[in-house]
């Protein structure tokens, strides 16, 4: 029987993201690293091959694929209290010891993974989108920047459709990949996990590409926010959480940073989950450093108004929400505050999805609405 990585080569179309190197080599484009692969072999994500000099890259299926609340990205700045369906396939090019997906982003360098997945078309996606009455397709689960061919494949789909196309993401990408992927991918969600270079190491990356991509990104127009993890002694000082906040904010004082509680998972068992204090401290911090939207997530309830969207000039309160859900959104269609004029920064405006598209047999997957 063919291993997961076999049949995995199949499921496969060349790529649009690298160059020609000597010897047959090939750079790939997709993510930060720039791999060098020789022919025969795959770069560190381990889903892009090398055969003959012509680099290949995942197409045409997906490992999970999920309908559920746009809050949980998470965004908050783009179309509250709709839904999104997300989407994964296989691979990551870092490897996180907290990764929450680890059986989908590691599931060929850990041999606990035991994951399959499903051929699916461009049209199949987004027929079970709005099916399911959402609003936005999603490339999330696995690092989408690894399989960007098919996510543009899906998008160009789905932007015919009228839905709203997103990324979540490391942010480890390079200026090719981002330009390829800018007339198709309207939301773009970053985790910056730290501001410490050897933290990043750890990870299996570096900080730079990753802070030079976020300053690209919010320069190519894309709406763009930021995911911190606050992880107990890996990444939650104050100096830390102080520059985090301060990179943002020197780029645009208008990018929400949402700070997020860790939970034990994966390989990182031994350190304490994270306490809502410490969400709160990161939050001051934000607000100290001149954001404007921060929010604290992963503990409904326990963090106060920090789920919530205020105006930054009078203070009103104009998106509730509890975890995922939107008991209130009083943001105007022009995306003002109804109370002072205001202009809120986001995708406030919900495309008219559902234009043609009928629903063949042949498109059917299976997809969980969450």
């Amino acid at each position: 029987m063919a291993t997961l990585a076999e049949q995995l080569a199949r499921q496969v179309r060349e790529s649009e993201l690298h160059g020609p190197l000597e010897g047959n080599r090939v750079q790939c484009f997709a993510c930060g690293h720039r791999c060098p692969i020789p022919a025969g072999f795959a770069g560190v994500c381990k889903v892009r091959y090398n055969r003959g000099g012509t680099l290949y890259a995942p197409y045409g299926y997906v490992n999970a694929a999920y309908c559920d609340p746009i809050e949980k990205k998470p965004f908050f700045h783009a179309l509250p209290g709709t839904r999104a369906l997300s989407f994964g396939m296989l691979g990551c090019d870092l490897h996180c010891g907290y990764c929450q997906n680890w059986v989908s982003s590691q599931a060929l360098r850990d041999f606990r993974s035991t994951l399959d997945f499903e051929p699916v078309n461009p049209r199949g996606l987004v027929s079970m989108a709005l099916r399911q009455g959402a609003s936005s397709l999603v490339s999330t689960y696995n690092e989408p920047l690894i399989t960007a061919e098919w996510a543009v494949a899906v998008f160009r789909e789905a932007k015919a459709a009228g839905l709203t196309t997103g990324f979540v993401s490391n942010g480890n990408a390079t200026p090719e990949v981002l330009a390829y992927i800018r007339p198709w991918v309207d939301l773009y969600k970053v985790d910056l996990k730290s501001f410490d270079d050897r933290r990043y190491h750890q990870l299996g990356g570096r900080i730079a590409p990753i802070l030079d991509s976020i300053g690209r990104i919010h320069e190519l127009g894309f709406w763009l926010e930021v995911v911190t993890l606050v992880v107990p002694e890996f990444n939650d000082s104050d100096g830390e959480l102080t520059g985090i906040a301060r990179f943002l904010a020197g780029i645009s004082r208008d990018i929400p940073w949402h700070v997020t509680a860790f939970h034990q998972d994966y390989r990182m068992t031994s350190l304490d989950n994270t306490p809502a204090t410490t969400l709160i401290r990161a939050a001051e911090i934000g607000r100290a450093a001149g954001l404007k939207y921060v929010y604290a997530g992963n503990l409904p309830g326990a963090t106060g108004r920090l789920e919530d969207t205020h105006c930054p000039a009078c203070q009103a309160t104009l998106v509730e929400r509890m975890g995922f859900r939107v008991r209130a959104n009083r943001i105007t269609v022009d995306g003002t505050c109804p109370h002072c004029a205001t202009l809120i920064p986001g995708v406030w405006a919900r495309n008219p999805a559902g234009a043609g598209l009928p629903v063949a047999p042949s498109d059917l997957i299976h997809i969980r609405c969450g």
